[in-house]
This record gives C-alpha cells, structure tokens and sequence, in this order.
C-alpha cells in the first residue's frame, strides 16, 4: 500500500484506483483507447468525518465507487481520486 501525505478533511476519502483490465476474459488484449475507467480502488486515506456522522470505511479496504466519482489527482506520479464517502458504493 501507498504512503502518501495527503489528510482528507471532514467526510472526504483517498482511494487509489485498481488498474484498468489488460485483457478480456477470453485473452484478447484491449488497446488502450478503449480502456474503461476502473470503477473499484484501496483506501488510501480517510478524514475524520462529520461531526454526528463518522466515517465507515478505513485505510485498507476496497471499495467500489461511481464511474464519474470523485475528483483526480497526482501526487508523486501516481493517480489518486478524493470523493465524499457518500460516492462509495460497497465496501468489497
């Protein structure tokens, strides 16, 4: 796992997402033009939450999230995502 500096405030959570499929299911590789975006990332880091609502997840866990979720960063030449846990679908 990543150690990165980043502290999100209140409700908001660092999730770095899995890498996009190589290849289908079949074997056949797929271009990178038709990539989808990944839809499943770790936990990275987490806020404190609100102040009547803490945080469920926690540094570790695998999440799914929406396809437009969350707002895209580098940091150290790694992509990240930061979103509300309220983005969060499942915690895997």
């Amino acid at each position: 796992m990543s150690k990165v500096n980043i502290k999100p405030l209140a409700d908001r959570v660092l999730v770095q997402p899995a890498a996009a499929e190589e290849k289908t299911a079949s074997g056949l590789y797929i271009p990178d033009t038709a990539k989808e975006k990944p839809q499943k990332g770790t936990v990275i880091a987490v806020g404190n939450g609100k102040k009547d609502e803490p945080l469920t997840v926690k540094v570790g866990d695998t999440v799914l999230y929406g396809k437009y979720s969350g707002t895209e960063l580098s940091v150290d030449g790694k992509d990240y995502l930061i979103m509300r846990e309220s983005d969060i679908f499942a915690v895997l």
